[in-house]
C-alpha cells in the first residue's frame, strides 16, 4: 500500500487495538494457524457468526502480530466515496474492487470472505452453527480466477456472543429496508447490540487444510462443476464448525 494518511494510520491503529482487546475478552485461540504460513496467498473462507465476523477480525489481529501479514477483507465500494470512511477503508486495507484484489494477490496477501454474510450472521438464536451460503458461489469463482487455494475457517463461541432475537434479513425485507440491510436485534450483557459488548465467551478459531480441487486444470467452469465444488467447500466448513463446537462442549464437561 502507498504511504497512508494520518487518518488511515489512526484507523489502522484503532482497529488493531480494538480486536487485540477482543482477543483477550474472548480468550481467543487459533488451531491450524500453520495452514497460513506458506508464502503463497490464500482465500480464507469462513462461517459468519452473530452479528459480526468477530473471529475473522481477531484472526487479522492475530496474524498481524504473529507474522506481520494482514488478511484483506472485502467492503462495499461506496465506502470509498465518504471522506471519513475512506480513511477507514485505507487504514484497514479493505478491498473494494477487482483491481485491488489483483494487487493484493500479487503482493502475496491472504484474502478473507464470509459467503454467508448477513444471511448467516443475522439469524435468530434458534439456528446456530449451521452453514447457510445458499447459492453464493462468488468466492469460488474469485479463487479460481486468481489461482488461490481456499483455507476454510470456523470458530466455536461465535453464535453465543449475543442472544439473537430475530432473523435480521427477514425482518429487513418485511419492513422494506433498502439495499438488503438487515434489522437485527441482539442482547448482550449490558443490553441491546450494538450498545452492549458481546458476552465474554471463549472463541477458538479452527483453520482447515487448504482446499485445492478447484485449481485442477481438468476442472470445468460450468455451473454443474461450480455447484459440486461449492458443496464440497460448504461441507469442509461445516465439518470444521462441528469440530470446533464439539471441542468446546467436551472442554466444558471436563
Amino acid at each position: 500500500m502507498s504511504e497512508r494518511s494520518r487518518g488511515a494510520r489512526a484507523a489502522r491503529a484503532a482497529w488493531l487495538a480494538y480486536w487485540g482487546a477482543m482477543r483477550r475478552w474472548h480468550r481467543y485461540e487459533v488451531v491450524g494457524a500453520h495452514w497460513l504460513d506458506a508464502p503463497r496467498p490464500a482465500l480464507i473462507v469462513g462461517y459468519h457468526g452473530r452479528p459480526v465476523a468477530h473471529d475473522l477480525c481477531m484472526l487479522q489481529s492475530y496474524l498481524h502480530e504473529r507474522t506481520g501479514r494482514f488478511p484483506r477483507a472485502f467492503i462495499h465500494q461506496g465506502f470509498q466515496h465518504n471522506a471519513v470512511l475512506r480513511a477507514f477503508v485505507e487504514g484497514v486495507d479493505f478491498l473494494t474492487d477487482d483491481a485491488a484484489v489483483r494487487e493484493a494477490v500479487a503482493r502475496g496477501e491472504h484474502l478473507v470472505v464470509t459467503p454467508g454474510g448477513t444471511r448467516e450472521g443475522c439469524r435468530s438464536s434458534l439456528t446456530r452453527y449451521r452453514v447457510d451460503w445458499g447459492r453464493r458461489r462468488g468466492y469460488l469463482k474469485l479463487a479460481m480466477r486468481h489461482g488461490l487455494p481456499i483455507v476454510p475457517a470456523a470458530a466455536s463461541g461465535v453464535d453465543d456472543t449475543y442472544l439473537a432475537l430475530n432473523n435480521g434479513d427477514a425482518t429487513g425485507r418485511r419492513l422494506g429496508v433498502p439495499h438488503g440491510v438487515p434489522v437485527w436485534l441482539g442482547v448482550g450483557p449490558l443490553g441491546l447490540w450494538p450498545l452492549s459488548p458481546p458476552f465474554p465467551v471463549k472463541v477458538v478459531q479452527h483453520l482447515g487444510a487448504p482446499f485445492t480441487a478447484h485449481l485442477a486444470p481438468e476442472v470445468g467452469r460450468d455451473d454443474d462443476a461450480i455447484d459440486r465444488l461449492h458443496a464440497e467447500v460448504v461441507g469442509c466448513v461445516q465439518r470444521l464448525l462441528d469440530t470446533a463446537t464439539r471441542s468446546r462442549h467436551d472442554t466444558a464437561r471436563t
